[in-house]
């Protein structure tokens, strides 16, 4: 009979699991069948009957005989359990960290655990979001950011590369593929709630080894969106300076915003 390792892993014996299995497709069965069927020993089935019972799990008829609980109800039962457990865990476990301002600065490898970070932070961010990534990133992440927006979300966006502007805070890093040689990868920064951040570089050809920084400790984030912020200003002076370019209305109501940001 088929395992089910997630049985197991909610604490049932692997006992329990052949049972517990053997009493769904053959109901109702007295011990000795259930031992056959199961392949549990005769000398250990009923002490496995007892326990099922006993977590009422299993029911007992009569004339020895013996019914599974339904496993939707199983289901219903184990999902409500394991969430008061996350509840009582979450309750002790912010109780002990009340103490301690201090947060550590995480290290994350491997270029899709490392997105997968990035659009957890997306989702969970509630009020601003600056990003600065580059296309091969952007195409994951975009999708979220639009969710973002959606629900009130303001994004301060930084493209590393040629892409359409699609964010109404967003500008074209104008040195984006010569930083790819000066930094050896691709960099990707995201700054949520002024709470939390994600940065690193995608070393080239190393993606999946790069070790790239996660963290809520406060001065970390803050530096690191002061510095996404003045990344929005060498957009302003590479177009007015080096280009002699005009800001459009567009972009001159962008500077006035992040000028005026905390």
């Amino acid at each position: 009979m088929e395992d089910l390792d997630k049985l197991k892993e909610l604490g049932f014996s692997q006992y329990e699991v052949s049972c517990y299995l053997t009493l769904l497709k053959n109901h109702p069965i007295n011990g000795s069948q259930l031992s056959k069927f199961s392949g549990v020993a005769r000398s250990r089935v009923y002490d496995v009957l007892r326990n099922l019972t006993r977590k009422g799990i299993v029911q007992e008829i009569e004339d020895s005989l013996y019914v599974p609980l339904p496993a939707d109800e199983l289901l219903k039962r184990l999902q409500t359990q394991f969430e008061g457990n996350i509840n009582v865990l979450k309750e002790q476990l912010n109780d002990i960290s009340k103490g301690s301002s201090f947060e550590y600065i995480w290290t994350l490898t491997g270029y899709q655990s490392v997105l997968d970070r990035a659009i957890e932070m997306i989702k969970n961010a509630s009020t601003e979001l600056y990003i600065r990534i580059f296309p091969k990133a952007a195409k994951i992440l975009d999708p979220f950011l639009h969710e973002a927006v959606n629900r009130g979300v303001g994004i301060r966006y930084i493209a590393m590369g040629d892409t359409s502007l699609t964010f109404d805070i967003q500008v074209i890093h104008p040195k984006s593929e010569k930083l790819i040689y000066t930094l050896g990868g691709r960099s990707l920064d995201i700054i949520a709630d002024r709470k939390e951040a994600l940065v690193g570089i995608f070393e080239k050809g190393k993606e999946d080894l790069s070790p790239i920084s996660w963290t809520r400790n406060h001065w970390f984030v803050i530096a690191n969106r002061d510095s996404l912020r003045h990344d929005f200003y060498h957009y302003f002076l590479d177009k007015t300076y080096d280009r002699n370019e005009e800001l459009s209305d567009h972009e001159k109501q962008i500077y006035q915003l992040i000028k005026d940001e905390d």
